[in-house]
């Protein structure tokens, strides 16, 4: 396994406890890991729109996690603080309101908890928040702590058999048509080689083609979160405000500026103007805390799951993007079920990796 971050690391977990011999190789550098980055909201409701690939994937990502989360804690005593709490998702134009209307109207056809509340409801629900035109409300949605996923996922893959190592994947290497081994600091022989790097996997050379996978990077920031206001999950327009304890986590951007991990002045204002429009009130709040990640992207925005026909032993399990932490426990199973000879499921077609440099 290459990389162990939410994704790398759910897999990990889901062969260990099938069985299976399992090594992941992590970076040395953790410098702009996309989950130590992630806001951590289980949101497909929200994010998705109509016919969207990942929708089905998405709601199945949601329930996975929410399933892990008393696994976890009972096997580790790791809490991921999974937190259901719903999410609302506001609209401050007129185009936006009727885009979220018809987004609830799908979501409803389709038997999905989803609810269109009018501009009254919003505030009495959310009275610090500022004007709207009413807001999509997705009861079902929820949110953990990123970095104590990953935790978990590590531990209990460590406690089933599995074993991580700190190196930097170079590449793979081949004989014939069978992947025998990754190159790092060391040949390391496997027969199966999966890889989880997020947004370094198409760095890695012996590839049979290029892997289409691009580093987007994601600024975020930290407000308190006012006394007395009850904790809540809210997206505008280009942002969102997640409660964590005392904290308002605020984000975030999305920039193609290669492999650099920082946090500029332009960022931090934009994540702020975004913050300002949902709740101009909090525009007095000062920033306690900022950061960066590198999403993992291809080029359609879909994940790259499944195996690459050209190398037997070669598979991917990268390109999550923005929805990491949510696809990692899914991604995690259906790796494992591939593995274990199972046919790619039909869902899973949008994400096949031979969609991408396929001549």
């Amino acid at each position: 396994m290459i990389g162990g971050g939410a994704v790398g690391s759910a897999c990990a977990r889901e062969l260990a406890l099938a069985g299976r011999s399992v090594l992941v190789i992590e970076r040395g550098t953790p410098s702009g890991e996309a989950w130590r980055a992630a806001a951590g909201m289980l949101a497909p409701q929200v994010e998705a729109v109509e016919e969207d690939p990942l929708f089905e994937l998405g709601l199945a990502g949601r329930e996975r996690v929410a399933e892990l989360a008393p696994q976890l804690k009972e096997s580790t005593g790791i809490d991921i603080q999974y937190w259901q709490s719903g999410i609302a998702r506001i609209a401050t134009t007129p185009a936006r309101a009727n885009e979220l209307k018809a987004r609830v109207a799908w979501q409803r056809q389709q038997g999905h908890l989803c609810d269109w509340f009018d501009e009254a409801e919003i505030r009495a629900r959310w009275p610090w928040l500022g004007p709207s035109l009413g807001g999509m409300w997705a009861s079902q949605e929820a949110a953990v702590d990123p970095i104590r996923l990953v935790e978990a996922l590590r531990a209990d893959a460590v406690r089933l058999g599995a074993r991580f190592i700190t190196d930097t994947a170079i590449g793979i290497e081949r004989h014939g048509d069978q992947v025998t081994a990754v190159t790092a600091s060391e040949r390391l022989f496997a027969g199966d080689v999966i890889v989880a790097a997020g947004a370094w996997s198409g760095r890695l050379t012996g590839l049979p083609r290029p892997l289409s996978v691009e580093p987007i990077r994601g600024q975020m920031a930290v407000l308190p979160w006012p006394p007395g206001v009850p904790p809540a999950i809210v997206f505008g327009d280009g942002g969102y405000i997640v409660a964590r304890g005392a904290d308002a986590v605020v984000g975030s951007t999305m920039e193609p500026v290669g492999f650099v991990p920082e946090v500029t002045p332009a960022g931090v204002a934009q994540i702020l103007a975004a913050v300002g429009a949902l709740c101009p009130s909090w525009a007095q709040f000062g920033v306690t805390r900022t950061w960066a990640g590198l999403r993992p992207v291809s080029p359609d925005g879909l994940p790259i799951i499944g195996r690459e026909p050209r190398l037997k032993g070669l598979w991917y399990a990268t390109g999550h993007g923005r929805n990491g932490i949510l696809l990692s426990g899914i991604t995690g199973q259906l790796m494992a079920r591939m593995l274990a000879g199972e046919n790619e499921l039909e869902h899973l077609h949008p994400m096949r990796p031979e969609r991408f440099w396929n001549w």
